[in-house]
């Protein structure tokens, strides 16, 4: 294989879960210039149209599906629905997830609704989605890739009632590494990527914030936040033959915070 190609997706099919959304859709943008056919599912068919569209429009296919990925009819429904319009399914990108900004409550007094929310959106959308996609590879016997996005807030704890998010992409970067032991047997890889925080809608709350954001920048060592093309480079690495060997690694993308702490 010439190194051109290593990090080709040409040939194989992408699934993703909150396809839809910032960094999903990026994802899915990415994935396609690299040769894959992508599948994305997004919890309105709206949302997940117009990044197929984008596609499309770039001379990509690209399939839209609706799903609510915390149901796991729904998440066995468009990998089924993914696998008979392409063929096969070799890769599943997680993107459904976030809610960190959106439910901030101190530690002792964290409420269970929100908690429950939280598990849903990030930990029980990953599970399901990821047990549906693998069973099809299983069954195809052809391997596959699963990547997770997970957090430095997986690692890193911060005083600002993050409580149930640190716990879910605590789990998130656990599973990765128990699903890469398991699965390994039938030629599947499973990593994460874990991000800082990202520009996007979801936590435009938060940077909007002067003194927030400020205190997020001067913890990173390159100066800023990250967007969601600084993602991109790393779940393509992960999807692509340029990984053959690697599973069951989170890869920080972080603009060095971790390193410093």
């Amino acid at each position: 294989m010439s190194q051109s190609d290593l990090f080709s997706l040409a040939g194989r099919v992408a699934l993703i879960p909150g396809g839809g959304g910032a960094i999903g859709g990026a994802m899915a943008v990415a994935f396609a210039s690299a040769g894959a056919k992508v599948a994305i599912a997004d919890v309105t068919l709206d949302r997940s149209e117009a990044v197929a569209e984008r596609i499309r429009a770039a001379g990509g296919d690209a399939l839209a599906l609706a799903v609510d990925g915390t149901q796991e009819a729904e998440c066995d429904r468009i990998v089924a629905e993914t696998v008979a319009r392409f063929g096969r399914l070799d890769i599943v990108l997680n993107a459904i997830g976030g809610g960190a900004g959106k439910v901030l409550f101190d530690a002792e007094e964290y409420p269970r609704d929100a908690w429950d929310w939280i598990y849903e959106l990030n930990v029980r959308s990953t599970l399901l989605a990821t047990q549906s996609a693998v069973r099809a590879m299983i069954a195809a016997g052809n391997g596959g890739r699963v990547v997770n996005i997970s957090s430095v807030r997986a690692s890193l704890g911060i005083n600002a009632g993050y409580s149930a998010y640190v716990a879910a992409k605590g789990a998130i970067s656990s599973l990765t590494r128990q699903w890469a032991t398991e699965w390994a047997k039938h030629g599947i890889n499973v990593n994460a990527i874990a991000p800082t925080f990202v520009d996007t809608p979801q936590v435009a709350m938060l940077l909007d914030d002067p003194s927030f954001k400020a205190g997020i920048v001067s913890r990173i060592p390159l100066g800023r936040v990250g967007g969601t093309d600084d993602l991109v480079g790393a779940a393509i690495f992960f999807c692509s033959d340029a990984s053959s060997f690697v599973t069951g690694q989170i890869l920080g993308i972080d603009g060095g915070l971790t390193a410093t702490q």
